[in-house]
C-alpha cells in the first residue's frame, strides 16, 4: 500500500480505529513504513501526532504502542461529546453559510431516502458526514477539530447499534437543520443535546483483545455518562 506522506497519520489512525492494530500492540517505524510505502520520517511524525491525540503511547523498552484506554476514559469521551455537539449546533445557527445549509439539507434528504430503503451501512456514513458538516458550520476550526477527534476515538472504543427507527433519527437531523437555518441557536442546541443523548445510549464498549465482555449499552444520567464493566 503506497500512500502520500502527508496521509500517513490518517492511515495509521484509521487502522487503529478499525482494529488492524490492536490496543497495546507495538508500532515500529520500519514495519509501518513498509506497510504504507513511505520513508520512516513521515511515520515518525505521524506517531508523534497520534500520541498527542491519545491513540499512541511511548513505552520504555517497547517504543510506540497503541494506547489502551480505560472504561472511564472512554466514558469521558461520550460526556465531552454531549457538551460539545450542542455547542457546535448553537454556533452553526449563527455562523453557517448557505453552502453549509445546502449540504446539510442534502444529507437529510439522502438520509431519509436511505432510511426508507433500510440501507444501514450508508446511513452510518451519512450520519458521520452530517455531524462533521454541522461542526464545520460552527465557524470554529478548533471546535470542529475537537469533535472530529472525539468521533474517531469514540468509533475506536465503541460499537454503535443501528437506530431502532432510522426515519425518526433522520427527522431529528432535519429538525436541527431547520433550527440552524432559522438562526435559532437555543433551539439548535436543545435539539442536538436530545439527539446526542439518545444516540449515546446505543454505544457499546468494545472488548479489549482477549476480553470476554459481550457488551451492554452505555447508561446516561444528566451529569455523567457511565459504562458498565459487563462488556465503544
Amino acid at each position: 500500500m503506497r500512500i502520500p506522506a502527508h496521509s500517513v497519520c490518517t492511515a495509521i489512525r484509521d487502522d487503529i480505529v478499525a482494529g488492524v492494530f490492536e490496543r497495546g500492540s507495538r508500532l515500529t517505524e520500519e514495519l509501518l513504513a513498509r506497510r504504507y510505502g513511505v520513508s520512516r520520517v513521515p511515520v515518525r511524525e505521524a506517531l508523534r501526532t497520534l500520541e498527542a491525540e491519545g491513540f499512541v503511547v511511548t513505552r520504555r523498552h517497547a517504543g510506540a504502542c497503541v494506547a489502551e484506554p480505560t472504561e472511564q476514559e472512554a466514558a469521558d469521551l461520550l460526556e465531552m461529546r454531549l457538551l460539545l455537539e450542542p455547542l457546535g449546533a448553537a454556533r452553526a445557527a449563527q455562523r453557517r453559510t448557505d453552502a453549509h445549509l445546502k449540504v446539510l439539507r442534502g444529507l437529510v434528504r439522502l438520509g431519509q431516502e436511505r432510511a426508507r430503503r433500510g440501507s444501514s451501512d450508508e446511513l452510518r456514513s451519512l450520519g458521520s458526514w452530517f455531524h462533521e458538516t454541522l461542526a464545520q458550520a460552527s465557524g470554529s476550526q478548533a471546535l470542529a477539530s475537537m469533535l472530529t477527534q472525539l468521533r474517531h476515538k469514540i468509533a475506536w472504543m465503541y460499537a454503535l447499534d443501528a437506530p431502532a427507527d432510522p426515519a425518526e433519527y433522520w427527522a431529528e437531523h432535519g429538525a436541527i437543520v431547520d433550527a440552524v437555518a432559522r438562526g435559532d441557536g437555543e433551539r439548535a442546541r436543545s435539539l442536538t443535546a436530545q439527539h446526542t443523548e439518545r444516540t449515546t445510549a446505543a454505544h457499546r464498549l468494545r472488548a479489549a483483545p482477549g476480553g470476554d465482555r459481550t457488551g451492554e449499552p452505555v447508561r446516561n444520567t444528566q451529569h455523567a455518562v457511565n459504562t458498565t464493566s459487563a462488556r465503544n
